[in-house]
């Protein structure tokens, strides 16, 4: 079977962690590298939580750290989920593991410019050093095999009405993104927020017993605390992980093409991701949308993926 290589863009994040483990170790994925954006916390924050994640499963896959804010607008963080380390909850033990010399958007560029058009992006957070790299070097955009992101939402938003955080917290680097003409599956709001991780959910992970399983409960203690006191949910909606089960089984979405486009210029909806589900503008869809999920699904894939370190990481 011929691996899925990706480039993980990511800003670990509770979610982001979850994503990172299914990756890593899933024998469909080649995981090229761990690139590392400012958004639920600062880039100082999220670079050293991607590093502690692999070392703490023995995940030998390289970290760069990339850009440290947005490209025009000012910084925001999700310090109210996320904590002031960006990683609260698990007790992690000193940092070994190295951060790459190399900035991520070069990283990106070298990897992609050296490739057969083969390489998937994945953005699980702003899409700033994606949006970098294609500014810098137009030449990697036919060289994207296709970007799936975690982001947007064709119905409400998490940090205004309209406006989900990755999408609003570099609304300019989605609007480059979703306008490079790649192919894009844009996995929203509207199907994450189905994937709530209930305590049942809890317990049932913890019963694997491995390295990797007990990250995932002391993550989801924090996570699951802070979600029900923002939003009142009696489980945290997994919102990264989707993108990397979607690439594990296609199936567990249902996708439907639309074409959408960034909203830069209003205020009270700056950052919403314009999705036209009806076709009304009869213009030619720019993504296809994630529009349902099948939650049981992903949460066996979710179990498996866990599973997966427990030979060698008990």
């Amino acid at each position: 079977m011929e691996k899925t290589k990706i480039i993980l863009d990511c800003d670990p994040g509770h979610d982001d962690a979850v994503a990172i483990l299914l990756a890593a170790r899933d024998p469909g994925i080649e995981l090229l590298g761990v690139t590392v954006v400012a958004g639920n916390q600062t880039l100082e924050n999220t670079q050293r939580n991607a590093r502690k994640v692999l070392q703490w499963c023995n995940c030998d896959v390289p970290v760069y750290a990339g850009c440290p804010g947005p490209l025009v607008r000012e910084k925001i963080i999700a310090a109210d989920i996320h904590g002031s380390t960006g990683l609260d909850g698990p007790v992690f033990p000193e940092l070994t593991k190295p951060l790459e010399n190399e900035h991520a958007v070069m990283f990106m560029i070298r990897t992609l410019l050296e490739s057969q058009g083969d390489i998937t992006v994945v953005t699980t957070g702003p899409m700033t050093n994606l949006a970098m790299a294609i500014r810098l070097e137009p030449r990697i955009i036919e060289k994207i095999r296709r970007i799936v992101l975690m982001g947007g939402s064709y119905t409400n938003g998490n940090v205004t009405p309209a406006a989900e955080f990755n999408i609003i917290a570099d609304a300019e680097a989605a609007h480059i993104c979703f306008g490079c003409g790649r192919p894009i599956v844009m996995v929203g709001l509207d199907v994450t927020r189905k994937a709530l991780c209930y305590p049942e959910i809890v317990e049932r992970m913890g019963k694997i017993g491995n390295r990797a399983s007990d990250l995932f409960v002391a993550l989801m203690g924090h996570f699951c605390r802070t979600q029900k006191e923002v939003f009142g949910w009696e489980g945290g909606p997994l919102h990264d992980p989707v993108t990397i089960a979607y690439l594990i089984d296609p199936s567990v979405l249902t996708l439907k093409p639309m074409n959408v486009q960034i909203d830069l210029r209003s205020t009270i909806s700056y950052g919403r991701t314009n999705c036209d589900a009806f076709g009304y503008l009869q213009l030619p869809p720019t993504a296809e949308v994630a529009v349902d999920i099948d939650v049981q699904r992903f949460w066996d894939i979710v179990e498996t993926g866990l599973r997966r370190y427990s030979e060698d990481d008990t």
